[in-house]
């Protein structure tokens, strides 16, 4: 396997074109260099180890959304570069966790043609698939897109996506949840803007006030949505007396 330093002359080239969507570049590299589909490059920033990112995590890299990315991705895949590479550091996500995070469609489509995992596992959110991260992170699109591919939905997805009939049917199931997963779907569920799950969910016993992520409680949570298109999850949480966290007992 190649590994490159970020800073090699190679690593820079290969990365700009990559970045640019520069075809006619990334194919002529590929070429000269037999090896460069399978590298690893080490980058210097923080929360990355020994071995680094692979070209098409470069491909998929925050913010996402660069010129040309579909095509790049298939031509690197054709090349012989894994699909399902992963990240070396902080944590183990797949580019297919990157195109999710970054709600990178088109991205991620031309990923899954090329063979990668949906339900690969590694997400920074709770080590799960790039649907995890996809909700974890709001980016909506990309969640809904997992789910039509046939993405395995767990009951902190489907609450927080509005798929009422999914969790129904975990809640029902012969090992239903716990009551801390009830309430933390609930979360999910305020999150995602999702009144009629919401209130699904609180009529199974979720805790109105529980502080999840961030230090939020689900109305926080709510309203911290842009654009204040969660306000009907908003004004409902406060017709059912729902608190902020600053105004919980012992709140600092």
């Amino acid at each position: 396997m190649l590994n490159l330093d970020s800073q090699d002359p190679l690593a820079v080239a290969t990365a700009e074109a990559i970045r640019a969507g520069d075809l006619a570049a990334l194919t002529r590299l590929l070429g000269e260099n037999p090896q460069l589909a399978r590298a690893r490059v080490t980058e210097s920033r923080e929360g990355c180890g020994p071995g680094g990112r692979s070209l098409l995590h470069i491909a998929t890299d925050w913010p996402g959304h660069f010129p040309g990315g579909p095509q790049v991705v298939a031509v690197l895949i054709a090349a012989g570069a894994d699909p399902d590479a992963r990240f070396s550091g902080a944590h183990a996500e797949t580019p297919l966790h990157w195109a999710a995070s970054s709600n990178d469609v088109p991205v991620l489509d031309a990923l899954v043609a090329g063979g990668a995992d949906i339900e690969a596992k590694g997400a920074v959110i709770g080590g799960g698939t790039p649907l995890a991260d996809a909700r974890g992170f709001g980016q909506w699109d990309a969640a809904r897109r997992l789910v039509e591919l046939g993405a395995h939905t767990t009951l902190q997805d489907a609450a927080t996506l509005g798929l009422l009939d999914r969790v129904e049917a975990l809640v029902t199931a012969d090992a239903p949840p716990t009551p801390d997963e009830i309430t933390s779907a609930f979360w999910g569920a305020c999150h995602g803007g999702r009144p009629a799950t919401a209130r699904y969910l609180l009529e199974c016993g979720a805790d109105i006030d529980w502080v999840g992520h961030a230090g939020m409680t689900p109305l926080d949570i709510a309203r911290a949505q842009e654009d204040g298109w969660a306000g009907d999850v908003v004004a409902w949480l406060t017709e059912q007396g729902a608190r902020g966290r600053a105004e919980l007992p012992g709140s600092p």
